[in-house]
């Protein structure tokens, strides 16, 4: 794939403990992604996944190798260093939707435009039209309890792209979901991704959720076993019952 190269890796380690207590959870990754792409992560668990998405997305730092985003030296910045990184230019999607559960969706929405300084007016019209894009401006009032599953997970995309981050980070972002409200999520994963041009990294489990993505690494034992470009963005699926 030509473009703009987004994340380089070359011998990424991750480390936890000491002497013999010590486990290393990444081995020496060499990985390139660039801009635009829809890449999805797959492995077992203790495979170091988790731990590769946590460095991607800037919440942790590697033991020894180097990471470059967009070229700058991830693993030589510090935590604050980090954290403008993620406020800037990244969006998180959790599995637990992560809402706040007395807040209003819009005002879930909101929230990281708080740390941006934006004004009150600045902050609700940025959220409502995040809200839109994800189909959800008229549910602006409701908290997450009077929101199903799939529609809280929206609130949380929408929150996650209120910011127009270059780069979505999903872990799992349809593990609670049922496999027609798990579909409209990734769908709408998938407009963003070729509507928008967002590139989006996504961690999870299940093969019919890594075929809406343009490529699937596997991960296993701390290094990257397999990559591949997949031949479809969206696999086909058969009519509801």
């Amino acid at each position: 794939m030509t473009g703009e190269t987004l994340i380089d890796l070359q011998g990424l380690t991750k480390v936890y403990g000491t002497g013999a207590a010590s486990f290393k959870a990444l081995r020496g990754v060499d990985l390139s992604i660039q801009r635009g792409e829809f890449v999805a992560v797959m492995g077992p668990s203790g495979s170091g996944k988790s731990t590769l998405m946590n460095l991607l997305g800037c919440l942790d730092s590697p033991t020894s190798g180097s990471y470059r985003f967009k070229g700058i030296e991830v693993e030589s910045l510090n935590k604050d260093q980090r954290s403008l990184i993620r406020r800037h230019a990244l969006g998180f999607i959790f599995q637990g939707f992560n809402l706040l559960a007395r807040t209003s969706a819009l005002e879930n929405v909101e929230l990281p435009l708080l740390y941006r300084g934006y004004t009150r007016k600045r902050r609700h019209e940025l959220a409502r039209q995040a809200l839109a894009s994800v189909g959800l401006l008229d549910k602006e009032r409701n908290t997450p309890a009077e929101l199903s599953g799939g529609q809280q997970q929206r609130v949380a995309i929408a929150r996650a792209i209120v910011t127009s981050p270059e780069t979505l980070f999903a872990d799992e972002p349809t593990g609670n979901l049922d496999s027609k409200t798990t579909r409209e999520i990734m769908e709408l994963l998938c407009r963003l991704n070729s509507d928008h041009g967002i590139s989006i990294i996504m961690v999870t489990h299940e093969d019919d959720v890594a075929a809406y993505a343009k490529r699937v690494i596997h991960v296993r034992d701390g290094l990257i076993s397999d990559d591949f470009q997949n031949g479809h963005a969206a696999p086909p699926h058969p009519a509801d019952a």
